[in-house]
């Protein structure tokens, strides 16, 4: 069978994107096939279509993905034809949700939440998984303690908000003032305007800092730590000099990256039902309209997510 996916030839801008039509995959053992409904966007989208990531040319490009179980391969117990699922397959290696159909091993989804839409579900993977692998995960957060985080109302930031909520936290968020009110809806008790504030003079007693951007965020951040304290970057490998200056200080710091997973996706899901998380879709765009969803979300002026529809 043949089905319609996002390709490119050579890397580059988001002119480089196309639709092509491909043959359909079909699930190997412990995988499943899922018909993609919605196709969530990410920086590391773009990432891998300027720098081609870990893979080769053609990249194959999406990893946020909703839709239902078209076809189980061999040994797969957990889903049957026409289960809604979401999740996040194969990161980093490439998974390739930008198409109609992708194939994915069956532990790195969950069951869409029957509350949320495909176009919302295929929204949180990534980011949701980022964020509850930093705070849960990572940084052991707990009711109480104080947590910092960068870019609030950005993909990642708006959900670690609701997160670290979600876990009794006082969050403090960073945002432009265009964008408190959105930050304060979602649970934050502080947001600090980073173009009118230094949030290292402004913030202090931090038990978390979850930096969504990195440069002079990371050693900044250092300063709003009580001891104890610990920065998570999710910006770029290069901020693992962090871990040294804040060993010094009595601190800790280190650069992480999301990881597929049953168990947080699961948990993810939980917090849906629960009330406690919730997508802010920015953008939804038609497949065919993939290059304009990487021109908006390099602008990195979102508010929450950009999401592709594949199935009406």
């Amino acid at each position: 069978m043949i089905m319609r996916a996002v390709s490119q030839d050579s890397l580059g801008g988001p002119e480089v994107l196309k639709v092509v039509e491909v043959d359909r995959p079909e699930p190997g053992a412990s995988e499943v096939l899922v018909r993609v409904h919605a196709a969530g966007v990410n920086p590391t989208d773009w990432w891998h279509r300027a720098t081609g990531g870990l893979g080769d040319t053609p990249v194959r490009l999406g990893w946020d993905v909703s839709g239902v179980v078209e076809a189980v391969g061999l040994g797969v117990t957990m889903f049957e034809p026409g289960d809604e699922v979401f999740g996040m397959p194969r990161l980093p290696q490439p998974a390739g949700a930008y198409a109609e159909y992708v194939t994915s091993p069956a532990r790195h989804l969950a069951r869409k939440p029957a509350g949320l839409s495909h176009v919302e579900a295929a929204a949180l993977p990534v980011a949701a998984l980022t964020a509850y692998q930093s705070l849960v995960d990572t940084a052991r957060v707990r009711p109480g303690q104080r947590v910092l985080v960068h870019a609030a109302a950005g993909g990642v930031g708006h959900l670690a908000v609701q997160i670290a909520k979600a876990h009794g936290a006082y969050v403090i968020g960073t945002a432009r003032a265009a964008k408190h009110a959105f930050v304060r809806g979602l649970g934050a008790d502080e947001v600090v305007d980073y173009t009118q504030v230094d949030f290292a003079s402004a913030v202090r007693d931090v038990d978390i800092v979850i930096d969504t951007i990195g440069g002079d965020y990371g050693p900044r951040s250092l300063q709003t730590l009580r001891p104890g304290g610990i920065v998570v970057s999710l910006a770029s490998p290069a901020e693992a000099y962090l871990a040294a200056e804040a060993r010094e200080r009595g601190l800790r710091a280190g650069f992480t990256i999301v990881e597929p997973d049953h168990a947080g996706m699961k948990a993810i899901a939980a917090l849906v039902e629960a009330g406690q998380l919730r997508p802010e879709i920015d953008v939804v765009l038609p497949l065919e309209q993939v290059a304009k969803a990487h021109e908006i979300g390099e602008t990195g002026r979102t508010t929450g997510k950009i999401v592709l529809t594949v199935v009406d």
